[in-house]
């Protein structure tokens, strides 16, 4: 800016060059970005697009920043605004944002290559656990760490000497020519701020002109990603604000009916989807029942699912049991993969419900339901299990004991995230061997896959070096899991017991795509002594699994659960799934999927050779199923309906 101008904007100055400095920062990180990420910027053709929707966003962050300070600089006198208290004052407001956009900015590319999104909600909820994420920090994104420091201090040093700077330079205006600019410079910068004269201001879904999350999201800063997923979580409760709205009426007629289950069976208003259990299983005994939620281990690692050939010994127990082949998680948390296997309940743009205040008592689980027969339920965790609130919430919804790293006195392997995976096993063999004849329910959580990927050493032979490798860790996490059932089926509680082995999610999340599906493909399989071998080929969602157990344990019960019981339904029903990957929420039906995102009609597509072909005519029937499955948890939960009468 040349000397005339900068004169002409008097005490302005400081906030006008903070403007442009960081406008130009933002716009060559995203240069960079771009760059990075070309291939798949340029197969939807979106260079200019990003750059100018880009330009855009930064302008909304940067009005929204200094609005405050240019009120403040207009409005009071010069004896006050230019006091030394008030510019230092200046100087720290300006600094302080300055720290979050580098921060971010420079964590961006580590996060995009971990979720394949810019960083959002996850990334402040992981700063609640610092004991679990410090390591992780650590051991798994030193050069990340070393090098957004070293920019941090560089960034923030030249731009403490250049604002003081600003701030000496800068010409007062008289008071009345401050009063007189300051309607004018105000509505400027709300008006930019905002963006829009619509109805509603711009918004991330502002940005999505793509099928490709990750390219939408380039034009976006990381600041504004960040505080924008703080700002929605007012609408934690209520998805109706994201997605068109239905009745009421019309959202549970679609949720029963995809149940599965006669209208008829439907006889509770206060929970209007309680319906009978529908057994497969005999009641001849109170069999037990363990779920193995193996961490991370998505469909990419296991050899039976067309992944590596290092899980050697999931794929020998697939021949063993009900081996689901085209099974999907609803997330991409840990969270989700424990809200969906406990409780069967569906995903939604909020938080899973293990950290929603209104859960953390009387929320269904199916503890609760084997708990009124008589079964001991046991969370067994390597880690600290108030990771998520996973402790809370079990043990405040049906689970009677937990098990986590502070109980294991002697464990072979201590790493990041707890013991080790051969420590965790050992211990549940030694409760499970110990139940004697009450009936238990045991939640077995594993950890040893996960990053940085650590476990014992001379325990498998290393698929690849260093030893602390994803892959190993794979493989380490599989040799664990095949020595436990070796030990179980020499158990005691073998011949009664029903096992679920099946992942939480995927390890990463990977795909340009509005819901990258392939990512959410995960293993499962059902195992008994008496259970006949069988491979099921159909779309199944991991909110099916818990009906499905329940149905093969035989007993009689009531849930408010929609997934349905696998093993009953039509010989023509392809199967459905439901998936959300941050604000957008994905149904599949078969190989047709529907994606609703915020602010936006939905979109359909064909899930082909694990990509997804977009589809011209919307069908309205199955959209609407779709849009029914992502409102009713809302409903659900804000009303207290998924609970037990």
């Amino acid at each position: 800016m040349n000397v005339t101008l900068l004169r002409f904007l008097g005490p302005l100055r400081p906030l006008a060059q903070f403007f442009l400095t960081a406008l130009v920062a933002l716009t060559l990180v995203r240069l960079g970005l771009v760059a990075w990420q070309w291939d798949r910027v340029v197969a939807v053709d979106g260079f200019w697009v990003v750059l100018g929707l880009g330009l855009r966003m930064d302008t909304v962050l940067l009005c929204q920043i200094t609005v405050v300070p240019a009120l403040l600089v207009l409005a009071l006198p010069n004896r006050v605004t230019g006091s030394r208290a008030f510019q230092s004052v200046l100087l720290l407001w300006l600094i302080l944002w300055t720290v979050l956009l580098t921060v971010l900015e420079s964590t961006t590319p580590a996060y995009i290559s971990y979720f394949d999104s810019r960083p959002a909600r996850i990334f402040f909820e992981y700063l609640v656990h610092p004991n679990e994420v410090a390591p992780l920090l650590v051991k798994g994104f030193t050069v990340t760490l070393v090098v957004s420091s070293v920019v941090l201090v560089v960034v923030v040093s030249a731009l403490t000497k250049m604002v003081r700077t600003w701030i000496v330079a800068s010409v007062e205006w008289r008071l009345r020519g401050k009063w007189l600019a300051l309607p004018l410079v105000l509505s400027l910068l709300l008006l930019g701020g905002r963006s829009s004269l619509g109805h509603r201001p711009v918004n991330v879904s502002t940005v999505a002109f793509s099928n490709d999350q990750l390219v939408n999201e380039l034009a976006l800063n990381s600041t504004y990603s960040l505080l924008y997923a703080v700002y929605r979580l007012r609408n934690e409760g209520n998805p109706a604000d994201f997605y068109p709205q239905m009745p009421r009426d019309e959202i549970l007629h679609r949720v029963r009916m995809q149940t599965g289950q006669p209208l008829a069976a439907f006889r509770d208003d206060a929970i209007p989807t309680l319906h009978p259990i529908v057994q497969t299983g005999s009641r001849a005994a109170k069999r037990n029942l363990v779920i193995v939620l193996e961490e991370s281990l998505g469909a990419q690692f296991v050899g039976k699912l067309g992944g590596r050939p290092i899980t050697p010994e999931l794929d020998k127990l697939s021949a063993e049991g009900i081996w689901f082949t085209r099974l999907y998680a609803t997330g991409i948390r840990s969270a989700r993969g424990i809200e969906a296997v406990t409780t069967g309940f569906p995903p939604t743009p909020a938080r899973s419900v293990l950290k929603l205040g209104l859960s953390q008592g009387g929320f269904y689980s199916i503890a609760q339901t084997v708990k009124k027969l008589g079964y001991t339920s046991y969370f067994i965790y390597g880690g600290e299990s108030d990771f998520d609130n996973m402790r809370g919430f079990l043990m405040n919804n049906g689970f009677d004991e937990t098990v986590d790293q502070k109980d294991y006195d002697s464990p072979l392997f201590r790493g990041s995230w707890g013991v080790s995976d051969e420590d965790l096993f050992d211990r549940a063999d030694g409760i499970f061997s110990t139940a004697g004849e009450r009936p238990f329910f045991g939640l077995v959580f594993t950890s040893s896959f996960h990053s940085p990927f650590e476990f014992p050493d001379d325990r498998i032979e290393l698929h690849e070096q260093p030893k602390n490798s994803k892959l190993n860790a794979v493989k380490y996490a599989d040799y664990a899991l095949g020595r436990f059932f070796e030990k179980a089926k020499r158990s005691n509680y073998w011949s009664n017991t029903v096992f679920l082995v099946v992942a939480d999610h995927d390890e990463r999340v990977r795909g340009a795509s509005l819901v990258p599906i392939k990512s959410y493909h995960i293993p499962g399989l059902i195992i008994a002594a008496d259970l006949e071998p069988q491979v099921y080929d159909r779309i199944a969602s991991q909110i099916d699994l818990a009906p499905t157990l329940l149905g093969l344990l035989g007993i009689e019960a009531s849930v408010p659960m929609i997934g349905r019981n696998l093993l009953v339904l039509d010989d023509e029903d392809p199967g459905r799934a439901v998936m959300q990957f941050g604000n957008n929420h994905a149904y599949m039906r078969g190989d047709s999927v529907v994606i609703h995102q915020p602010d936006k009609a939905a979109m359909q597509f064909l899930y082909r050779d694990k990509e997804l072909q977009p589809v011209a005519d919307l069908d309205a029937e199955l959209a609407r199923d779709a849009l029914a499955v992502a409102l009713w948890p809302s409903i659900a939960y804000t009303d207290g309906q998924y609970r037990l009468p």
